[in-house]
């Protein structure tokens, strides 16, 4: 690959991140039409890779046509939300189970300090929280040693995080108690343990959303 498609591949690449944290934090809320010209001038990139991250983004779901072949940001319905937490539920205790035998020190120690500075402050930041929380499940899904397993759990926490975030659904400090479970598992190297407190926070999280409705 030449220099010129490299950068394009590396800008396309740029542009799509941009788009999917603005449709994770809801700054691109559910049902908002996308105007690709006006995204391409606000982001300063051409309407190639504009396009290129537009086409990633619907194939994976997060972007849909609606009746009139309009290109909108998806809406994940409460069926939506329970249906991923579902597929969580059937395979991420077992990531979390295999991530023991794998998931760094320095990891670990890192997923703690975030924790104990979520817990220590009385208003800690959304943004932190989520990026606490990002840092715990996807840094689960890697270290679990499955791609497959891991290119799951990532499509299926969008969804969940996109409904969450869009709704805020979050608490001051959620998951608090589960989430000190699940490291202390992974830090004992206890596969069962963390399997075991992945699924109760998983079933915590499932709980929480339906008590709102």
């Amino acid at each position: 690959m030449d220099e010129a498609a490299t950068a394009d591949r590396s800008l396309a690449d740029e542009t799509y991140r941009s788009l999917l944290e603005e449709i994770l934090s809801a700054q691109l809320s559910g049902g908002a039409v996308i105007q690709e010209r006006r995204l391409a001038l606000r982001l300063g990139v051409s309407r190639s890779p504009m396009r290129d991250a537009l086409g990633r983004l619907e194939g994976q779901g997060l972007l849909v046509r609606n009746a009139k072949g309009v290109l909108t940001v998806k809406v994940i319905t409460l069926a939506d939300y329970l249906n991923s937490i579902a597929v969580r539920l059937l395979i991420e205790p077992s990531a979390a189970a295999q991530a023991c035998n794998a998931i760094s020190t320095e990891t670990l120690q890192t997923l703690r300090g975030m924790l104990e500075a979520i817990d220590a402050d009385p208003d800690p930041a959304p943004a932190f929280i989520w990026e606490f929380d990002d840092a715990l499940h996807n840094g689960i899904a890697s270290a679990s040693g499955n791609r497959f397993l891991a290119d799951i759990i990532g499509q299926m926490r969008r969804y969940t995080t996109i409904f969450e975030r869009q709704r805020k659904l979050a608490q001051r400090k959620p998951g608090l108690a589960d989430h000190q479970a699940i490291l202390t598992a992974l830090n004992e190297r206890d596969g069962e343990a963390a399997r075991s407190a992945m699924t109760l926070h998983l079933e915590h999280i499932r709980r929480n959303v339906l008590s709102t409705y």
